[in-house]
């Protein structure tokens, strides 16, 4: 990539200029992961926070940023997709298999998402992050999925493309 004109910076976030496209990146991580986690039992763990943007709560599956803590430094993306989704949901995975890569946004971020499938899935704690983090975490029968999520969306809540998106790419 060209070296890019720095337009605005704050800690988390940049508005950057190649030639006349303007675009946003995070300037410790340029890539994040999300984790498609099926229990045993045939339940989706999603995970369910406020997000200020869109200022209101979204249904997700369970994800992070790479890279973007010093301790965090160097961890594979696998590594990060295993810490993030014990962290956020309390579940440890005994294998993750890399689904797919993406751009999150081509036209408004140089992010990419790298998807993850987790499987043998055992639970050590309730979950909800860290940090400042208010994640609730659920788990849905697959089978009552779209139920379930079309009961929240008329609740008011969003739901993010990529519970489906992974699904599919995964078979289930």
């Amino acid at each position: 990539m060209p070296n890019p004109e720095t337009l605005f910076e704050t800690r988390w976030l940049g508005l950057y200029r190649i030639g006349q496209w303007d675009f946003v990146r995070r300037p410790q991580s340029d890539c994040c992961v999300g984790i498609l986690a099926i229990t045993p039992d045939r339940e989706i763990v999603l995970v369910e926070q406020f997000r200020i943007p869109v200022q209101c709560r979204v249904i997700e599956i369970p994800a992070g940023l790479v890279g973007d803590e010093v301790e965090h430094q160097g961890e594979s993306l696998a590594e990060t997709a295993r810490r993030e989704l014990l962290e956020e949901t309390g579940y440890r995975a005994e294998s993750v298999t890399k689904l797919l890569t993406t751009p999150t946004s081509a036209g408004m971020t140089s992010e990419f998402l790298h998807l993850f499938h987790a499987t043998g899935l055992s639970r050590e704690h309730a979950g909800g992050g860290v940090g400042s983090e208010d994640i609730i975490v659920h788990q849905v029968p697959l089978a009552l999925l779209r139920a379930w999520l079309a009961a929240r969306e008329a609740e008011g809540m969003v739901i993010d493309f990529k519970i489906h998106a992974a699904l599919w790419l995964a078979g289930v």
